[in-house]
């Protein structure tokens, strides 16, 4: 899958903004000269970002934000060509700029537009194109397998398998890391069900530092709870506030690392801005995640009554985190405008 931010220069002072992928071809701000640039195609933007001898343009220079607000414009040829050498448009023409793109709610895919099905039965269909179950596959399948082989092998045969087979499951787990990510992306530009990604896997390093970011930012959110319990040796009010706390934040910090691509998602200022921007809406969001872990929790208990559900609880888990990456992708698609996010690259 290709990169998702565009990174390019502001045409007017040098500037190196970097931006998701989905404001290709819209205009906004520069958030050095507040003039008006035009983003361009992710295949035009490289060679771009590249050239270092704009007017006003410093080494080493780094990413800044970008003013999303404005991403909402539909992209024009003319306008376009009048942006890269004005420094500035009218007050009528940027609400000339401002209307809606036509066309938003259907792309190359056919993906984007609107569920035929209620939505809160749709998303959990989410995993259920024919790339996501194959995909579910590999997570859930390999991994029951090399795990049913290891436990009916000879003691020592079964310690001699499972490091044999490590670098596989090492493999399998990153891949899901990296996928899950995928699916907030794709959600993010409209997409309806879990994408095809064979042929476009990056390498293992790649994959390695998506998971880190994932995980990373997991930690942050839990560790003021985890550094209480370790310090005090109790599991207090102030323990659960903390917990209740991280996990409140957690999603949206989440969804920031995924699209921005970077660990610029952990910036409070943007995270506490979003939420305050769709405070009812990432609410209803965090709902939506809390029954899917009590799902799981309850899940949990009954494979411990009986032995024969634990493979259901696994299967159940990985089909559930899918479903809560559509719902990261689909909050941000639906809501950019009033998230509003600045675009930093790390």
């Amino acid at each position: 899958m290709e990169d998702f931010v565009i990174k390019l220069l502001c045409t007017h002072c040098g500037q190196k903004i970097s931006v998701p992928k989905i404001g290709a071809g819209k205009k906004g701000k520069c958030p050095k000269c507040k003039n008006i640039v035009v983003i361009p195609e992710a295949e035009d933007a490289a060679p771009a970002a590249d050239q270092s001898n704009f007017s006003g343009s410093k080494k080493g220079a780094k990413y800044v934000g970008f003013d999303h607000a404005l991403f909402d414009i539909p992209p024009e040829d003319a306008t376009a060509n009048q942006l890269s050498s004005q420094g500035s448009v009218s007050e009528k023409d940027l609400e000339e700029l401002q209307r809606p793109a036509e066309g938003l709610e259907k792309d190359k895919t056919g993906q984007i537009g609107k569920r035929k099905l209620p939505w809160i039965i749709d998303i959990f269909l989410y995993p259920m194109s024919f790339w996501g179950l194959v995909n579910l596959g590999i997570f859930i399948g390999i991994i029951l397998f090399l795990d049913t082989v290891g436990e009916i092998l000879p003691y020592y045969f079964a310690i001699l398998f499972w490091l044999l087979t490590l670098v596989i499951r090492i493999f399998v787990v990153l891949f899901m890391y990296w996928y899950f990510a995928a699916c907030v992306r794709d959600s993010a530009e409209g997409g309806l069900r879990a994408p095809k990604v064979i042929g476009d896997v990056p390498p293992a390093g790649d994959m390695l530092r998506q998971m880190v970011d994932i995980i990373g930012c997991l930690v942050v959110f839990l560790a003021p709870s985890i550094l209480y319990v370790l310090m005090t040796f109790r599991t207090d009010v102030i323990f659960w506030l903390l917990l209740i706390y991280g996990i409140f934040l957690f999603p949206m910090a989440l969804l920031g690392i995924v699209v921005f691509d970077s660990m610029a998602g952990l910036n409070p200022r943007i995270i506490y801005k979003s939420i305050s921007n769709t405070f009812w809406q990432y609410c209803g969001l965090i709902l939506l995640f809390v029954a899917a872990v009590l799902a799981i929790v309850v899940l949990g208990q009954k494979a411990g009554e009986s032995g024969h559900l634990v493979i259901l609880v696994h299967c159940s888990a990985i089909y559930l985190i899918f479903v809560a990456a559509h719902l990261l992708g689909r909050f941000y698609w639906r809501y950019q405008e009033k998230l509003n996010w600045e675009v930093a690259d790390s």
